[in-house]
């Protein structure tokens, strides 16, 4: 007997429908077939343990079992439910007029247990685009489905369950989420706070444009000056994520297998802080079966390097194109998977081996070489698109002092949701462009409109500091944030006198 029960395959962060087709016939034997790779082909052990364990009978006959389309390589151990399903079904044990409703996905125990799986909402995101009725999916991974909308979402926990409710014995209890209030319960204010940063009025102010507008920003400064202290602070002035963007993010850290259990959507913005030894390929996403990476999983949030030099370069250099790009391509001999890579880069670094060039008060042991080839560790392509380049002082005794409390986190990103307000109105009908940072060429013509004033001084620093065609570009999107904190249309020529002053770090303006 012919039997089609049907599964999902993820591929980058969207998934594609895998039909599930089991023939059982005289004979004897069990072929798997359709490019599954080892943990698919591992399946027949686990589900004829599961199904002996749970008084169902593995068919003593000729068995086969075709996942299509056969080009597309099938992973995981995410298909050994469905695939149980269909043998059950197929030697007749199950009913199977209800089985072509759902799609169908769970990792089996010996005993029968039902395992969480990755990539819960992309499979349920393809389910409802495929016209299915639900989904059926370990208890585990329920919320996170039922996050989208028309969809029957029911968890399981053992594959009892599978069975009676297909065969019409027992019923599942629908999950659901209300998205609203799930947003509301989101919505809490950080522990660190800018209110516990004395002095640094400067870099804070920096830090809010950066929020404002999306842009990368890098700090430079001696040991002890609060690079790592404020960076940290990022997250308590970032807007709340909308709701595209949440579900946009949750599908990443849902391939990647990062949602936890019992989680719903992804509602506060990541921030990701890795170490300084991590490799390229964890760094950019990749592996014998492509992930993503630490850059993916900073999408729509705050992607944090501290130290920067200490960095390898390579690793360094690979985030180049996902910055300018916003997307990262793995690409293999047969396939090529993309992640988006929307982030705001954050980092900080000493100006020299020492850490005290341009210090007011301690002297520099570094000589003018040594100072020169620790900067050259950042290339210059890669300086080039960061937007804001900050020297980042050491405070006083006096400012460290002051009982005088500090404006707030909330405060200020009252300031930066309002200033996002307008660039979501700007961009309302620009597919994926959610921040002035991602705005192109052609959109900056059309939304940062210059007079011949600000055109000079734009000219004059470009002159001065030889500035790129790339530092052009990000100058003005700088400028366009400022004017958007400000509450005015137009950009004035002190929004830009103010975006090329954070420019000053350039390479060749460093020291001067």
């Amino acid at each position: 007997m012919l039997v089609k029960t049907y599964g999902s395959a993820v591929d980058g962060i969207n998934a594609s429908t895998i039909t599930i087709e089991v023939n059982i016939s005289k004979g004897i034997n069990f072929y798997l077939v359709g490019l599954p790779d080892s943990a698919v082909k591992e399946s027949q052990q686990r589900i004829i343990s599961a199904l002996n364990n749970n008084e169902f009978k593995w068919p003593g006959k000729r068995i086969v079992i075709n996942m299509a389309p056969a080009d597309l390589r099938k992973e995981g151990s995410s298909y050994d439910l469905p695939i149980a399903m269909g043998v059950l079904a197929a030697s007749e044990q199950l009913n199977h007029e209800n089985i072509g409703n759902y799609i169908i996905m769970g990792e089996l125990s010996l005993d029968g247990n039902v395992n969480p799986i990755r990539g819960a909402l992309p499979i349920a995101i393809n389910a409802k685009e495929s016209g299915f009725k639900g989904v059926i999916l370990p208890e585990a991974n329920t919320l996170e489905a039922a996050v989208v909308e028309g969809l029957e979402v029911y968890g399981v926990k053992n594959i009892k369950e599978v069975y009676g409710f297909l065969n019409g014995d027992t019923e599942l209890k629908r999950v659901e989420v209300d998205v609203e209030k799930e947003f509301a319960k989101g919505v809490r204010e950080t522990e660190i706070d800018f209110a516990d940063v004395k002095g640094q009025e400067n870099v804070k102010r920096a830090l809010e444009i950066a929020a404002a507008g999306g842009h990368n920003i890098v700090l430079i400064g001696p040991p002890g000056s609060g690079k790592t202290m404020l960076a940290k602070r990022m997250p308590g002035i970032l807007p709340p994520l909308s709701l595209d963007e949440a579900i946009e993010t949750t599908k990443i850290h849902s391939v990647a297998g990062k949602t936890g259990a019992g989680s719903s959507l992804m509602l506060q913005r990541p921030f990701r802080s890795p170490h300084h030894t991590i490799s390229d390929v964890a760094l950019v996403g990749g592996g014998t079966y492509p992930q993503p990476g630490e850059i993916s999983l900073a999408h729509n949030g705050v992607l944090f390097l501290d130290e920067l030099p200490e960095f390898k370069r390579t690793v360094l250099e690979v985030m180049r194109q996902p910055l300018e790009d916003r997307v990262v391509t793995i690409s293999r001999a047969k396939f090529s998977v993309e992640y988006p890579a929307s982030l705001m880069l954050v980092a900080s670094m000493n100006p020299c081996p020492c850490g005290y060039y341009n210090h007011p008060d301690k002297d520099c042991v570094c000589s003018p070489t040594m100072v020169q080839r620790y900067m050259s560790k950042i290339s210059g392509p890669l300086l080039d698109r960061i937007d804001i380049h900050l020297e980042v002082t050491p405070v006083s005794f006096d400012k460290l002092s002051e009982v005088k409390p500090a404006e707030k986190s909330c405060e200020i990103q009252k300031r930066v949701i309002a200033a996002r307000k307008i660039q979501t109105d700007r961009f309302k009908n620009r597919k994926n462009v959610y921040s002035n940072a991602q705005m192109s060429s052609k959109m900056i013509k059309e939304f940062c409109k210059l007079d011949d004033t600000c055109l000079g001084l734009i000219k004059v620093a470009m002159e001065k500091l030889d500035l790129s065609a790339r530092a052009y570009d990000r100058i003005i999107k700088l400028s366009r944030t400022i004017a958007d904190l400000e509450g005015v249309d137009d950009i004035k020529s002190s929004h830009i006198a103010e975006a090329i002053h954070y420019r000053s770090l350039d390479r060749e303006s460093w020291g001067n």
